[in-house]
């Protein structure tokens, strides 16, 4: 986790990056707006930028819109002051944090936003060879292609790789090639010359060079486009790139690993994806087994999460009942251990006299309140509510999962006050879908919460 920390707030922010560095990021220092933009330009990059609320959020916010510099920004303030975090949103800001800083609110922030592990737990023994050849190939420098279903925890494998090697203590740069367009993603991990293209206004270093030394993750590889896919061959073999709309190669240090959901044979044998390529990745293949087939990770995991949450939420670690872990054993897993992990995250806010219960697991389709669940025998068997649940699920009917789900959002926020981290945690999503979520909301015109809006719920 690299956090960059703009501006000065008589010291507060230096004890927030103080309390960062305790929770283990790597922390840097500028005085203003402009500084900040010159480092993630230049290559410094960040996961993160903190920034005091009284500089102009918005203008740093346009300016990494406008050079496609996706880095989430959190605002910080001297107090709970309302109408400033209202305004740091509206500019921008995906989160207000006041200041002075609390260790468990900086915490929590540098998770939500993060999001990162390279710890694997486990217990079953099909993970025993999995493990085995990680540990034999995570000190060279070979690359690695990380295969398996989505939600399997390919990230964190490779996370556990970079952990692992003789560049532990450089940079782990991941690069999803899903979730950038096809014209973006070149520039994304080339950089590129002022004037390149309209919008180029300075030099950009990309994720090769941000890279350097260290370890560059390629996510979802199968999902780059042909044309890229032969400059990143040519990146692979000769060790250097050209950024776009320069005329000098430029060499790179870096250990290259690679995820796919997709089989990649099948991909190269109907010509989706360069075979030349495939082998140059493909050096080691580490295949990671879906969570149904390690039904001995289902308990471990389940108590892993369940102790993660609690302490996340400031609750006393809570036990998961043989009751509830029953449940958890006869549930498909359709979504993996990354489904299972927000399972655990909605129980551990809805479980009850200190315990999980059946009544805390409410499984991925379950639309139901939990007030309103079936009992744990009958959740298990896919078994129908009946009395005021059937009546709720009526209500249900003719509503699209959208609609439905655009509602959830809304009135969770509304009940947080605005709290975008607080809301996230209790929808048991990730602050970034969270925001991603909001955004569209909002340019569909539908008003969006701020910070200190709306009433709790005395229910």
């Amino acid at each position: 986790m690299r956090l960059l920390i703009v501006g000065t707030l008589d010291g507060h922010i230096a004890t927030a990056g103080k309390l960062a560095l305790e929770s283990g990021a790597k922390v840097a220092h500028v005085d203003d707006i402009e500084a900040a933009l010159t480092a993630l330009r230049s290559g410094q990059g960040a996961d993160m930028v903190m920034v005091e609320v009284t500089l102009d959020i918005a203008t740093l916010c346009k300016s990494l819109k406008s050079e496609r510099i996706s880095v989430p920004v959190i605002a910080c303030g001297i107090g709970p002051e309302p109408s400033a975090a209202a305004n740091a949103i509206r500019a921008g800001a995906q989160e207000y944090v006041p200041l002075p800083p609390d260790a468990e609110l900086i915490a929590a922030v540098l998770a939500a936003v993060s999001e990162e592990t390279d710890t694997i737990v486990f217990r079953d023994p099909v993970m025993n060879p999995v493990l085995r050849l990680a540990e034999q190939v995570a000190p060279s420098d070979a690359s690695v292609l990380i295969t398996g279903e989505s939600g399997t925890g390919k990230e964190v494998m490779a996370r556990f790789l970079h952990s692992k090697s003789k560049r532990a203590n450089q940079n782990f740069i991941s690069v999803n090639c899903a979730a950038i367009p096809e014209n973006l993603l070149e520039s994304e991990l080339f950089g590129h010359e002022k004037g390149a293209f309209t919008g180029a206004i300075t030099r950009r270093l990309g994720k090769f060079e941000e890279a350097d030394g260290g370890t560059l993750l390629l996510d979802e590889i199968s999902e780059m486009h042909p044309r890229l896919q032969a400059k990143l061959l040519r990146a692979i073999q000769e060790r250097e790139i050209d950024r776009v709309g320069g005329g000098q190669p430029i060499k790179v240090n870096i250990r290259l690993l690679a995820t796919s959901n997709r089989n990649l044979e099948e991909a190269v044998a109907n010509g989706s994806f360069r075979e030349d390529l495939f082998f140059r990745l493909n050096v080691v293949n580490i295949q990671l087994p879906a969570l149904r087939e390690r039904p001995q990770d289902i308990p471990i995991l389940a108590q892993h999460f369940a102790a993660k949450y609690s302490e996340a939420n400031g609750l006393a670690r809570l036990e998961v009942t043989p009751a509830a872990l029953e449940i958890l054993l006869a549930h498909h897993w359709r979504g993996n251990v990354r489904e299972l992990e927000n399972t655990m995250h909605r129980a551990v806010l809805l479980a009850q006299d200190g315990r999980i219960g059946p009544e805390a697991i409410m499984l991925t389709g379950q639309s139901l309140p939990p007030n309103h669940a079936v009992n744990g025998a009958a959740a298990a068997a896919g078994g129908e509510a009946g009395g005021e649940a059937g009546e709720e699920a009526k209500r249900l009917v003719g509503r699209t999962v959208a609609d439905v789900e655009k509602d959830l959002i809304l009135d969770t926020l509304q009940h947080c006050l605005g709290n975008r981290t607080h809301a996230a945690n209790i929808l048991g999503i990730s602050i970034r879908t969270l925001r991603n979520k909001l955004k569209q909301y909002s340019e569909d015109g539908v008003p969006v919460p701020m910070p200190g809006e709306g009433e709790r719920s005395t229910a």
